[in-house]
């Protein structure tokens, strides 16, 4: 994995997770929205997605479940990072077709082992 699509409608975490990323050697791209992130997905075609849940217009879920199912993207890995951590929430973010979930505020060790483990 080299290039991650880092997706947050808050420039807080979208710099923190850079940051992290980025000292590890990964290429970050970042995107602000779920309309973003289906643009970019297609674009830049990453290796692997880091997606909020909760932003304006589209959110995490409807945009992991466009991603997911849409011919040209339905390959790349994507891992929800967000603050709604029911069982509930886990299930549905895994439904919609992520491949793993994180409840914020995300561990930075815990994220890199997870990032590692998909390949």
């Amino acid at each position: 994995m080299k290039k991650i699509l880092v997706v947050d409608d808050s420039p807080t975490e979208r710099f923190a997770l850079t940051e992290l990323l980025s000292a590890r050697g990964y290429q970050v791209v970042t995107a602000e929205n779920g309309e973003d992130a289906i643009a970019k997905s297609k674009s830049e075609m990453p290796d692997l997605i880091l997606m909020d849940v909760v932003m304006p217009g589209i959110n995490g879920y409807q945009a992991t479940r466009m991603i997911a199912r849409s011919e040209s993207t339905r390959s790349i890995p994507i891992i929800i990072c967000t603050t709604k951590g029911l069982e509930t929430d886990r299930i549905w973010g895994m439904r919609q077709g992520a491949h793993d979930y994180l409840v914020k505020p995300v561990d930075g060790a815990e994220l890199l082992v997870r990032i590692q483990a998909l390949g």
